[in-house]
């Protein structure tokens, strides 16, 4: 069987139309140890703000009435919220569901194995099993790599490029088997990757092993946004300057665009993992996580200056976080196919 890239498909950037956002609802509360009460409300607060139809897979349907009231108690009635039985492990969509790509009038989708962060946090069954679920209710071509990859550690401009850190895609613990240019040649068959893009490694408390997804991202074709923190003291100082300088340097000749840091951010003296950059750009906006930080204006006023054709808006992620995860982690991209 062809792979995508020979068939036409190529994964689209973020910022390209959407047919629509996919979102797995919260309902393991171990994932938020003595904090999940208001995990929920933020994902009503994403809903708000999108713009485009939503997709939210619920385990049954108890949790789908739940998810209406939730909804309707926040006064959002739209014909395009879409509620489908689909069980999961837990809520982090980016990881878990497919990559959807695109090829003149049609889309497929790309079932990446699921081994929950390298074994991290069992069982993770359901979860593997989403994008080959949503390939059924869709009725969409599906195409099966056979390895490990989770859609937050890759970060493309839909024109070739392709980010992401060694810390995540050459850890043993994800395609031992593997080496880098047998990896990149995975990017290029089935997303349509020319050029990677290596990083190091992620920030502190990052339990995926580095996410690209938390360190540098595309705005447009050649611009990125790349986190970097102004404490020297600060242990993510040094690593995200290598990541910062390794993009200035590289010849692909990107516009590399500082992010701030929030401050250190901690839950019961665990360092979480909070950055501005796991934003999410979608029809018209763009939704950022904001930590209740003096630099949640600073960061929001970077990508409205850079991004003027999007409403960038701020949702308090201070709860998500603890589940070491944000508004980037929770939400999937269906783009619409070129006409």
């Amino acid at each position: 069987m062809l792979n995508p890239h020979a068939l036409g498909y190529r994964m689209p950037a973020e910022w390209e139309t959407h047919a629509a956002t996919w979102l797995s609802w919260p309902h393991n509360p171990e994932t938020w140890p003595g904090k999940f009460a208001p995990v929920p409300r933020v994902f009503v607060e994403i809903v708000r703000n999108l713009r485009e139809p939503v997709h939210i897979l619920v385990k049954d349907r108890l949790m789908a009435v739940e998810v209406q009231t939730l909804l309707q108690q926040a006064a959002i009635r739209r014909p395009d919220i879409y509620l489908h039985e689909i069980p999961t492990n837990d809520c982090w969509m980016r990881d878990h569901g497919p990559t959807f790509v695109v090829q003149r009038q049609e889309t497929a989708l790309v079932d990446w194995e699921f081994n929950s962060w390298g074994g991290k946090y069992a069982p993770w069954t359901q979860d593997n099993l989403v994008p080959s679920r949503l390939a059924q209710l869709l009725q969409l071509p599906c195409f099966t790599p056979g390895i490990i990859l989770e859609g937050g550690s890759i970060e493309v401009n839909g024109q070739g490029l392709c980010l992401t850190t060694e810390q995540c895609l050459l850890n043993p613990n994800r395609n031992p088997q593997l080496n880098r240019q047998q990896i990149e040649g995975y990017l290029q068959d089935y997303l349509a990757v020319k050029t990677v893009i290596w990083l190091k490694e992620g920030i502190t408390g990052d339990d995926t092993d580095g996410h690209i997804d938390d360190l540098a991202r595309f705005i447009n074709p050649t611009t990125v946004v790349c986190v970097l923190e102004s404490d020297p003291k600060d242990e993510n100082f040094q690593l995200l300057q290598a990541n910062y300088q390794l993009l200035q340097q590289h010849p692909a000749g990107l516009t590399v665009i500082a992010l701030p840091m929030p401050a250190a951010k901690y839950h019961k003296g665990t360092r979480l993992p909070a950055s501005y950059a796991n934003f999410y750009m979608a029809n018209g906006v763009v939704l950022m996580p904001i930590f209740g930080d003096p630099q949640d204006d600073v960061a929001l006023n970077i990508l409205r200056r850079h991004l003027p054709g999007r409403d960038v808006i701020g949702i308090n992620c201070l709860d998500l976080v603890w589940g070491l995860g944000a508004i980037h982690c929770v939400t999937q991209q269906q783009p619409c196919p070129p006409a």
